[in-house]
């Protein structure tokens, strides 16, 4: 979602929506384990990429990026960061987050209350689909869409129908943990980014409850600041197959291949 500084305060990881709902909410009922990272490789990353969604599937990378006509849908090679195949939104769509689930790519848009479904091999639109209020990150467990909106709820959608048939509040010492971005499903998991943070929250789909934070300040040196603007921690892949962990952000030069252990 949206450009905007580098902000570090615990207040953003604290902070209150106001929003009021019947959904699950659960409470940790202890601190979460601050987590860190160790860098295992380094890739290249388009530069020009405002990163929204990220997906490992098929050996190659699959990326949403956003702001109003430049948005695009895309297939990467990891290794060179080339784009291999690109479907463009039209200039009046900021593209969000984006998952693949039964040979379908789904990609949400910010503020039009729209999302889009490709086919996985062709990047041809097959039909759009409708949801209320923002969105934000997307991924999936291999039965539902998780979908976050910049708030405290997660939802789960129905790949067919795209009806909410769940949701889930995601709480940090008794208070809503909000701004919840890009999302990745690993290993039973969910992942999400914590939106002018480098923090990951590590959240139990089952109740919300937090159960890990993974600060991943630093990755950047201060030579991949220089020739061109670089915004905030943004995009998380998980390889299955190789059980690899990769993290990027909206216009970062490079990708990161990172092992999460204990701080």
């Amino acid at each position: 979602m949206r450009s905007a500084g580098w902000l570090l305060g615990a207040t953003l990881l604290l902070g209150g929506c106001g929003k009021n709902s019947s959904a699950t909410a659960a409470s940790a009922d202890a601190a979460p384990i601050t987590y860190t990272y160790q860098i295992a490789n380094v890739f290249p990353h388009d530069r020009g990429a405002f990163t929204e969604g990220l997906e490992f599937r098929q050996g190659v990378l699959f990326e949403s990026t956003g702001l109003n006509g430049q948005s695009d849908l895309r297939k990467v090679d990891l290794s060179s960061g080339r784009v291999l195949q690109q479907a463009k939104l039209s200039g009046q769509y900021f593209g969000e987050g984006m998952t693949v689930l039964g040979g379908k790519i789904f990609q949400l848009t910010w503020k039009n209350e729209k999302g889009f479904v490709y086919g996985l091999d062709s990047f041809a639109l097959e039909r759009e689909f409708a949801y209320t209020g923002e969105g934000w990150g997307l991924t999936n467990d291999g039965h539902s869409l998780i979908m976050s909106d910049g708030s405290d709820e997660i939802r789960f959608l129905d790949p067919a129908t795209f009806k909410v048939t769940r949701s889930i509040h995601v709480m940090r010492d008794g208070q809503p943990l909000t701004q919840l971005n890009e999302l990745e499903w690993v290993k039973g998991e969910l992942y999400a980014n914590i939106w002018q943070t480098p923090f990951v929250a590590r959240i139990d789909p089952a109740n919300g409850r937090l159960l890990g934070l993974i600060d991943f300040s630093g990755l950047l040196t201060p030579d991949d600041f220089r020739g061109g603007r670089v915004d905030v921690l943004n995009g998380i892949a998980y390889d299955a197959a190789s059980d690899r962990l990769f993290v990027t952000g909206k216009n970062w030069p490079k990708l990161f291949e990172v092992r999460v252990r204990p701080k």
